[in-house]
């Protein structure tokens, strides 16, 4: 079996410009920060980044490494709107198509299936079709003739995830209570990366409840990257969770010269040091899982 760990560096020297990339989790909660970090970090540009967004989205914007967002919501969860995405919203720093939260679903479905479209009610009778014109419909072949929204595959080019757990194979494991849609992205891209709390031998994921936890195998991970700490400052649970106060700091670095503090001290920096400075794993393990 292939040993599929690597470092944050390898997996973004394997990413290119233009590329599009799709981001696991939701909000606030069990993003890829890590490896979102790593990127702001290096020279890539021009992505288009398909997300249920939270500060992997924000800081991909401040840091201008975002031509196109395909996206449902840009939200932190606790603090309801992100000001860095907002700033470049608004400002029209970015191509947006924004959909709702059950059609990316299924745009990520239809493009791990290997089929163009799938057929959907959701977005029917909104704006969603008068603000992306390229939406079509489709009429039922059967007999009910109903019009259903034709959701256009999301085909990605990477997939970037955050994990519990995985083994050197790329099996991966997820204790939360919610997967969200973290295999669908593995299942709609090309290569398929993922980070995880911690890198454990194969019959360690028996120790830690059902098989159900076991969301993705080793036929849909490309390469595995044990970067404890990795999802701060969104959750992991159980591990830790949304930590509010480093939400709040990074929300207040809108300005170019608290953003450039921002940077400096919490992108610009080692995993070691990032752990340092905010607050280290006892403070940030300490944090409760948010009960939704």
């Amino acid at each position: 079996m292939a040993d599929k760990r690597r470092t944050l560096a390898e997996v973004v020297a394997e990413l290119r410009d233009g590329m599009t990339i799709g981001i696991g989790g939701w909000g606030a909660r069990r993003k890829p920060m890590a490896l979102v970090r790593a990127i702001l970090r290096s020279p890539l540009r021009d992505l288009t980044v398909v997300s249920y967004g939270g500060p992997d989205v924000g800081l991909l914007c401040a840091a201008g490494k975002v031509r196109k967002l395909v996206f449902g919501f840009v939200s932190l969860d606790l603090i309801p709107l992100d000001p860095h995405f907002r700033m470049a919203r608004q400002t029209g720093a970015l191509q947006v198509m924004e959909l709702d939260e059950g059609m990316i679903q299924w745009g990520l479905r239809a493009a791990m299936l290997r089929l163009p479209f799938l057929p959907i009610r959701a977005g029917l009778a909104t704006d969603v079709t008068r603000l992306q014109a390229e939406l079509a419909t489709v009429v039922s072949p059967y007999a009910d003739g109903e019009r259903l929204l034709a959701m256009p595959a999301l085909p990605l080019d990477a997939a970037l995830v955050h994990v519990d757990h995985a083994d050197a194979r790329g099996n991966a494991q997820i204790l939360g209570p919610d997967p969200y849609f973290d295999d669908l992205f593995c299942g709609a891209a090309t290569r398929r990366y993922v980070t995880c709390e911690r890198i454990v031998a194969t019959e360690s994921f028996a120790d830690h409840g059902c098989l159900h936890t076991l969301v993705l195998d080793r036929g849909m991970v490309d390469a595995v990257v044990e970067a404890p700490l990795g999802a701060h400052p969104t959750s992991c649970s159980p591990a830790y969770g949304i930590d509010l106060e480093h939400l709040k700091t990074y929300c207040a670095a809108t300005a170019p010269d608290a953003w450039a503090d921002y940077r400096a001290r919490f992108v610009d920096v080692d995993d070691v040091a990032y752990g340092d400075a905010v607050g280290g794993a006892a403070r940030i393990h300490a944090i409760p899982p948010p009960i939704f």
